[in-house]
């Protein structure tokens, strides 16, 4: 038993290539990639060149034209002059006097103790508030308005003078010399 083997897929049989009759029947050749980049590299290379050559004249195709001279150049400019009518008779000039006065400031007081303050932070009675009885309409929020009367400003337990924890609207006297603890409460105003 013989057995015949089909030909090559690349190879047609007898003669007759993949194009036809008259075709070259040899195999079928892959495109050559190493000299793919040089072609594209000349390409590139001679673009640069023409780039080159056409910045340096300044893009003009007259010889001798280049950017320079065009700024250069002198621009025509256009002046036009009317005359006035000889009979036109002017108005005179009107003269008018003024006096600088300087304002006298007003005179103001010296800013002191504050009278009503935010009721958060710590002051120093007579200094940064002034001494007296203040009020609060109590808490920002739901956690309580706290306030605290100290002999100093150390926040040692032994310095406190008086404390509370208002739910609603509060008063206190603070004295001079005394520091005024706050902690979320409303604004406090000076009552008395």
């Amino acid at each position: 038993m013989t057995f015949h083997q089909p030909p090559p897929p690349d190879h047609s049989p007898q003669g007759v290539g993949p194009l036809g009759a008259g075709a070259p029947t040899g195999p079928v050749l892959p495109a050559r990639k190493g000299r793919r980049w040089l072609k594209y590299g000349a390409v590139a290379l001679v673009s640069l060149f023409i780039g080159v050559g056409i910045g340096t004249s300044g893009g003009s195709a007259e010889p001798g034209e280049g950017t320079a001279s065009a700024k250069a150049a002198p621009r025509p400019t256009v002046t036009v002059t009317q005359t006035a009518e000889a009979g036109t008779p002017r108005p005179a000039p009107t003269v008018t006097e003024t006096e600088t006065v300087t304002a006298q400031p007003k005179k103001t007081e010296k800013p002191g103790p504050a009278v009503a303050f935010s009721g958060e932070g710590e002051y120093l009675v007579g200094q940064d508030i002034k001494a007296g009885t203040y009020k609060t309409a109590g808490p920002e929020n739901e956690f309580g308005c706290y306030w605290e009367r100290a002999k100093d400003a150390s926040g040692e337990f032994g310095s406190i003078i008086a404390n509370n924890n208002l739910n609603g609207p509060g008063r206190v006297t603070l004295n001079n010399g005394e520091y005024f603890k706050t902690n979320r409460c409303q604004e406090w105003k000076r009552v008395g």
